[in-house]
C-alpha cells in the first residue's frame, strides 16, 4: 500500500529520479501476497478429503471478489477523472493509502514482537 501510494504520487521520479518497472513490482508484490495468504490458510481446518476442491473454491472466490471490486473502482475513478477536483481527490486518497499502509505495518510488527 505504501509503495503504490508513493508510486501514484510520483515519489519515485521526484525523489529518486526513476520509475520502477510496474510489471516487476506487480509480480513481486503478488508473490509475497500469495505466500502470505497461503500461510493464513493453515489456520483453517481443512480436512485431507476435499482439500484441492476447497483451495480452488477459495481462490476462485477471492479472484471474483477482486474482479468485482476492480470494476467498481474503475467505474468510480473513470467518472471522477473528468471532474475539477480529481487531482485533489487523487492526492488525498494516495496519501491515505500510504498512511494506512504504515499503520498496517506498525500493527503487524507490534503483533509480531509482542506475542
Amino acid at each position: 500500500m505504501v509503495y503504490k501510494g508513493f508510486d501514484n504520487l510520483g515519489g519515485f521520479k521526484k525523489i529518486f529520479g526513476f520509475q520502477p518497472n510496474t510489471k516487476a513490482a506487480v509480480l513481486i508484490f503478488g508473490l509475497f501476497h500469495g505466500f502470505g495468504l497461503a500461510s493464513k490458510l493453515h489456520d483453517f481446518k481443512f480436512g485431507k478429503e476435499g482439500l484441492v476442491t476447497n483451495l480452488i473454491g477459495f481462490n476462485i472466490g477471492v479472484e471474483i471478489g477482486q474482479f468485482l471490486a476492480l470494476i467498481l473502482v474503475l467505474v468510480v475513478i473513470s467518472l471522477l477523472r473528468y471532474s475539477d477536483s480529481f487531482k485533489r481527490f487523487s492526492t488525498l486518497t494516495n496519501t491515505l493509502l500510504m498512511a494506512s499502509g504504515f499503520l498496517l505495518i506498525g500493527y503487524q510488527l507490534t503483533g509480531h514482537f509482542l506475542r
